[in-house]
């Protein structure tokens, strides 16, 4: 069996009045959240971000501009998940990027990954995904988005 890396990225997708994409878990229904995903062996974090976001939305990272936030934060796996990681492995250090995307751009999900995207003012984000994590990172939002033109 192949091990997830116990590190990973959660890349906030959000336009420039703050809408925020989130996602809702297909093996979680009703669990909504930013995208986020594993490091792959060899991989640089931004290369991670760049992966995911186009695996789990259609968006070419590179077609804006990508900010590592320089903001990680480390959190206890959930035991529903804990199989996916190597025997012993209790943590997972997640490190966050931003997406300044120009508006509320359509997205293309991943059906075996998420049942529906939504975006979202910011505000009402926090109350929605389900992750300490994921709501941290939308508090520290004003603080980190790109705001140029």
């Amino acid at each position: 069996m192949k091990y997830k890396i116990p590190v990973s990225v959660l890349v906030m997708v959000y336009t420039p009045d703050l809408r925020v994409l989130l996602l809702e878990r297909a093996d979680r229904p009703g669990f909504w959240q930013s995208v986020t995903g594993s490091q792959e062996a060899g991989e640089t974090l931004e290369e991670t971000a760049i992966r995911e976001l186009e695996e789990e939305t259609g968006l070419d990272a590179r077609q804006y501009r990508l900010e590592n936030w320089h903001m990680s934060n480390r959190f206890e796996i959930y035991k529903h998940w804990s199989g996916r990681y190597a025997p012993g492995t209790t943590h997972n250090t997640e490190h966050v990027f931003g997406l300044r995307v120009p508006g509320t751009l359509p997205i293309r999900i991943s059906p075996s990954e998420h049942l529906a995207y939504k975006w979202v003012p910011r505000d009402e984000a926090i109350d929605k995904v389900f992750s300490w994590t994921n709501a941290a990172v939308l508090r520290a939002l004003p603080d980190h988005a790109d705001k140029t033109e």
